[in-house]
């Protein structure tokens, strides 16, 4: 017997005199010893408790007569129905794989009919149907629940409560509910919509590709019956994520996208002439656009939900985590200081996978991992796998090593329910169901809709090359508009005619969208050429980020305020306390310049969000946003006790995941334009983890998709020996995806400039200029004297794209050199060269904003060296890795015939050298080598 599922009734009822004596025995004896006492019997002493005799008739005479082992049995049985009944399921619309009954069957227990017969229907089932009389007929009843259109999955959920629950949901006829005749006809009508739009491209765009619905035609009722549930209980944003098949169909008939403007993306014809009227469609788009499978849209229902469907890339489930961090943004209140108010009621995700991609994409398993964490839960997602039962050529058994896609889903004690995507009733129960116990247990949710695909992966693959044997059998299956054209037929709510009527008027309808299309087409042309907006072709305004000094002042006695009650750990209260004097020594370190930027960003309205793995300390322990009682552990988290605070500040350490979160964070920051949304990657390359999110989201969506973001990236980066992978940040792979003010790329070497780059960035968000910003920030220079800033350099300063090595270039006709460099070792030569002296020869230049790459401030001041000879970029980063060949063509174009030189390590395939004292030897030769013969 499961110790994981609910046995329904008391089974001591049917027993009586010596068995019942017995029973007793046995549990005096489980109490003292439960390994001496038989496994099944102890699994009923542990559910049920003690055994009490209860006034009851049949149970009592079959025990007299009987052998209670029967009745163990016989609960054994139900117990293995609720458990295993998925695996008799009929859920293959195909009917293509075997079906096992082995663990459902009575004489797998030992049992024959007449034994069930002989027991109380009471035994099986807390509320017995009217047609229920005995113990047979209340197994067939568990049969027909667990093994029809539907299959459930829930003896790994881990809370009783919830088991309960499911339970008593299948139970009870929850699933075998009826639709009423106008409802029918209501899915009549979309399963005719959905055929016929495919049907209508097939026909009318010959070898287009559009990633047909067809086999699983149901994910459309599916999801529209979930945009309903949401509906009725008031939510204001239901948020869908999915890749591209069936995308087309979602858009058109749940995100209402018109047939006109989806035809027109076919028949290349700007598709904003077919724009809603009432502005109930929003689309955006940008200059270099994308393949229409990609798009996304926001439809704003009548009743005040909103339903947007994500743009997303071809790279299967990343858009997963970035829709539950939109959503996630949707359900906060940031307009307050303290924590964000989060109302999960507010906002859903509903998240499609595919079948080969939900078990074999690990950012699927990322997502699930975060669900239930405070920085990210979301209050339950409702996955559903498009299941199809291939991926591409590939079949189920060569895509995975589990029975079901769905299995990774069980680690997380996620209800899983299968069924047949043909049945529509039952999917409609089924997104009932998902819905109901999301809002009531606040988890995540997995329907597996399983169907198949009627043609190839796309409209030019022909699948019988590489999957016969199962094109043969989709031959001849017929659709399920068909199939249930002819279930109401035969239930007598419309008449064959009605169908065919329904049918023809429904592609009539279509024919005369596009016979508009094509009409509009010819007479205003079928081109329209999308220009980069001027906001994106110009680089960051000129903006004050300076702050008063009275109120830095005031910031950072409220800072350091603890309550009188609240004591830290004695060292860290120490560290801290040394920013009283730093203001007045000039010493304010790189943690100490964040969290006085973070405090001003609050007083002006922008709410702050920053994740990573250890974000809160910081990995250096640099940062210390959020304080721990040495005493009790609690916790105090000084942004958010600063006086005048107009928005909310959350820091959260997050799981060790690098793509989801870096995912989630574009999401939030989408829909929450006015956040300031930073990640952080504990090591700057660990940022690797998370590249697609950096290629096809974070650089890209601006130009395909015209979405704005404002997400930073915080990549700590410097060689100082600690190896390879704690070493670059791999800044050569961000300067590689700059193209079109796409995205700022900094590197600074000093905490003030570190402060107005934040500053600046926080008064971009929410704009048209608005870009995403990376910064290389620093590891030994967190706490580096050379690093640090004064008061007036935050009150007075702004942030520089260009710093000039103080004591260096006073007489401008002695200058033969000049160095440019970025980052750690800018500050590796200051310490080389001192205060200048005995350097006439040479000016450094600090590059703290790689890209764009400030040209015209360069050439301002290479301007004043009439006598400079060569022109040397400094980098720590081995020569086919760092900033030179990204700047390699702006220096040639600076020099003016100056020699352009390269001084750091020579080219390797790793990113540094694995010891220390190897390091130390490499890095000294590349200071001495940019500083000899001077």
């Amino acid at each position: 017997m499961s110790n994981n599922v609910i046995t329904t009734g008391s089974p001591w009822s049917v027993f009586s005199g010596p068995n019942l004596g017995y029973v007793m025995e046995q549990y005096e004896l489980f109490l003292q010893n439960p390994d001496e006492v038989d496994s099944e019997l102890a699994s009923l002493f542990q559910q049920f408790g003690a055994p009490v005799l209860e006034e009851t008739s049949s149970g009592a005479q079959v025990a007299q007569t009987g052998d209670f082992n029967k009745v163990l049995a016989a609960v054994k049985l139900a117990d293995a129905i609720r458990a295993f009944g998925h695996y008799g399921a009929d859920v293959y619309p195909l009917k293509d794989r075997p079906l096992d009954f082995s663990k459902i069957e009575p004489q797998a227990y030992g049992l024959t009919d007449a034994d069930l017969a002989e027991l109380p229907a009471s035994l099986f089932l807390n509320n017995v149907p009217a047609n229920v009389s005995n113990g047979k007929q209340a197994i067939d009843y568990l049969r027909s629940l667990y093994t029809e259109k539907i299959g459930f999955e829930y003896a790994h959920v881990e809370d009783q409560s919830e088991r309960n629950w499911i339970q008593s949901k299948i139970e009870s006829g929850f699933f075998k509910q009826k639709l009423s005749a106008d409802e029918k006809k209501a899915v009549l009508e979309k399963l005719t919509r959905v055929e016929n739009f495919e049907k209508f491209i097939h026909k009318t765009f010959v070898g287009q590709k559009r990633f047909s619905i067809e086999g699983l035609d149901t994910l459309v009722v599916l999801i529209d019956e979930i945009v309903k549930s949401a509906e009725k209980d008031q939510m204001k944003f239901l948020q869908i994520g999915m890749a591209h098949r069936g995308r087309l169909n979602v858009l058109t008939h749940i995100v209402n996208k018109p047939y006109a403007m989806m035809f027109a993306d076919f028949a290349h014809v700007p598709n904003d002439y077919f724009f809603p009227e009432d502005g109930s469609i929003e689309i955006t788009k940008g200059w270099t656009g994308d393949v229409k499978y990609h798009m996304g849209a926001t439809y704003h229902k009548p009743s005040g939900l909103t339903v947007k469907l994500a743009y997303n890339p071809s790279h299967l489930e990343v858009v997963s985590p970035v829709v539950t961090g939109s959503t996630r943004a949707a359900q906060e209140d940031t307009s307050n200081p303290g924590e964000p108010v989060q109302d999960t009621s507010k906002a859903l995700a509903v998240l499609v996978h595919g079948d080969a991609a939900f078990s074999g994409e690990g950012i699927v398993q990322e997502t699930f991992n975060y669900a239930g964490t405070k920085g990210f839960s979301t209050g339950g997602s409702i996955h559903i796998i498009s299941n199809n039962m291939i991926g591409f050529t590939t079949e189920y058994y060569d895509s995975r090593s589990t029975h079901y896609s769905s299995d990774v889903a069980k680690g997380y004690g996620i209800p899983i329910v299968h069924v047949n995507a043909d049945d529509p009733e039952a999917v409609i129960q089924v997104a009932k169901f998902a819905f109901e116990y999301r809002q009531m247990f606040g988890k995540d949710i997995l329907i597996d809709l399983i169907g198949y695909r009627r043609f190839g992966h796309n409209e030019t693959d022909d699948p019988t090359v590489t999957n016969p044997k199962t094109y043969l059998i989709v031959d001849k299956h017929p659709t399920v508009r068909e199939l249930y054209g002819e279930r109401v037929v035969n239930e007598g709510i419309v008449t064959k005619e009605f169908v065919e009527q329904l049918n023809q008027e429904i592609y009539g309808e279509m024919q005369k969208s596009y016979d508009h299309v094509k009409a509009v087409g010819e007479e205003k042309g079928h081109h329209l050429e999308v220009e980069i907006p001027e906001e994106v072709k110009q680089p960051y305004p000129q903006l004050e980020t300076g702050v008063s000094a009275e109120e830095l002042k005031q910031i950072n006695e409220e800072l350091l305020a603890w309550p009188e009650n609240f004591e830290p750990q004695n060292k860290l209260a120490r560290i801290l306390k040394r920013r009283v004097e730093a203001l007045e020594t000039g010493k304010i370190d790189w943690g100490h310049a964040e969290t006085l930027a973070f405090a001003s960003i609050l007083r002006e309205g922008n709410p702050i969000r920053l994740t990573g793995q250890d974000a809160q300390r910081g990995t250096f322990s640099q940062r210390h946003l959020v304080l721990h009682d040495k005493n009790n552990g609690s916790e105090w988290t000084p942004l958010h006790n600063i006086s005048g605070a107009k928005a909310s500040f959350s820091v959260f350490n997050s799981p060790l995941t690098e793509a989801a979160i870096v995912g989630y964070e574009y999401g939030y920051n989408l829909e929450n334009e006015k956040a300031l949304t930073i990640w952080e990657a504990q090591f700057g390359d660990f940022a690797n983890m998370a590249q697609v999110m950096f290629d096809n989201f974070i650089t890209a969506a601006r130009s395909k998709w015209g979405l704005k973001s404002g997400l930073v990236l915080l990549l700590p980066n410097g060689m100082e020996g600690q190896g390879p992978e704690h070493s670059a940040a791999r800044i050569e792979r961000y300067l590689q995806l700059c193209a079109e003010n796409n995205w700022i790329v900094a590197n600074c070497s000093n905490a003030g400039n570190y402060f107005h780059l934040l500053r600046r960035q926080a008064k971009m968000l929410g704009t048209e200029g608005v870009r995403p910003l990376v910064v290389a920030t620093p590891k030994s220079l967190l706490r580096h004297p050379l690093a640090a800033a004064t008061l007036e350099q935050l009150s007075e300063g702004k942030f520089e794209e260009v710093i000039e090595q103080p004591g260096l270039g006073q007489n401008p006709k002695k200058v033969e050199r000049i160095i440019l460099a970025s980052g750690k070792v800018t500050i590796d030569l200051a310490e080389a060269i001192k205060d200048g002296e005995g350097f006439e020869k040479l000016h450094i230049l600090r590059i703290e904003q790689l890209y764009p790459f400030p040209m015209e401030k360069l050439s301002e001041i290479i301007a004043r060296y009439p006598n400079a000879k060569e022109i040397v970029w400094v980098q720590e980063e081995p020569r086919n890795q760092g900033p030179w060949k990204f700047a390699l063509e702006y220096l040639f174009e600076l020099a003016e015939g100056k020699k352009v030189r390269y001084v750091g390590r020579p080219e390797m395939s790793s990113t540094s050298e694995g010891d220390m004292d190897s390091h130390k030897v490499a890095q000294a030769k590349v200071i001495n080598d940019a500083l000899a013969d001077l």
